[in-house]
């Protein structure tokens, strides 16, 4: 890619990044054509061409752009620090909130990406998708202390149980459009109650 675009103010940047990510996220890599990125975008094809050679090497960089903003979201949080499990969660749920305050798309775009049967470029998404996620498990340092939960609770379905039901969350307000930041929040707030209230020993 041509690195002025690094050079453009980030207003602009934000805007070529936010348009890839609708359209994207609204079709196949096939049927995205590079014009309806430039008009989301309000600049002509030729500029947008100008900064991205191709349409793959635009796609790439907006798949880039969505792991390294999560992994830097996350970290920025705390999420990753040793603490309890739930506190981590917390932390990390809410940076994934303010990542849709800024990129509404994304989360949409990333779930079209990694499904992506395209020759063109599923390899380097499922190579790049690696990376990162080994990189958020070498991260993630929970305590997961026993002694916290109800005796004889599968620590490891715990977790996975609590992760997909927030992400599947995520996933459904994603989904519905015009998302209410202030209704989520009280939303995961319940969620993490109840699973206090499930998990956790009694004193």
């Amino acid at each position: 890619m041509n690195e002025r675009f690094f050079l453009l103010p980030a207003k602009k940047q934000h805007a070529m990044i936010n348009a890839g990510f609708k359209v994207f996220s609204c079709n196949s890599y096939k049927n995205s054509p590079m014009s309806e990125i430039a008009q989301a975008a309000g600049i002509s094809k030729s500029l947008l061409f100008h900064y991205f050679r191709n349409k793959k090497e635009l796609y790439l960089f907006l798949w880039d752009t969505c792991a390294r903003t999560t992994i830097e979201h996350l970290s920025a949080s705390g999420c990753y620090e040793p603490q309890g499990l739930f506190e981590s969660m917390e932390k990390g749920m809410r940076a994934k909130m303010e990542i849709i305050r800024q990129y509404p798309d994304m989360a949409n775009f990333a779930i079209k990406a990694f499904y992506e049967k395209d020759p063109e470029i599923c390899a380097a998404i499922q190579e790049s998708y690696h990376k990162y996620f080994n990189f958020k498990a070498d991260k993630a340092r929970l305590n997961m202390d026993p002694a916290q939960f109800v005796e004889g609770l599968d620590i490891g379905m715990m977790y996975r149980e609590m992760y997909l039901a927030s992400e599947g969350y995520l996933w459904e307000m994603v989904q519905k459009g015009a998302v209410s930041m202030e209704k989520m929040e009280k939303d995961f707030e319940k969620l993490l109650e109840f699973w206090k209230s499930i998990y956790l020993r009694k004193e």
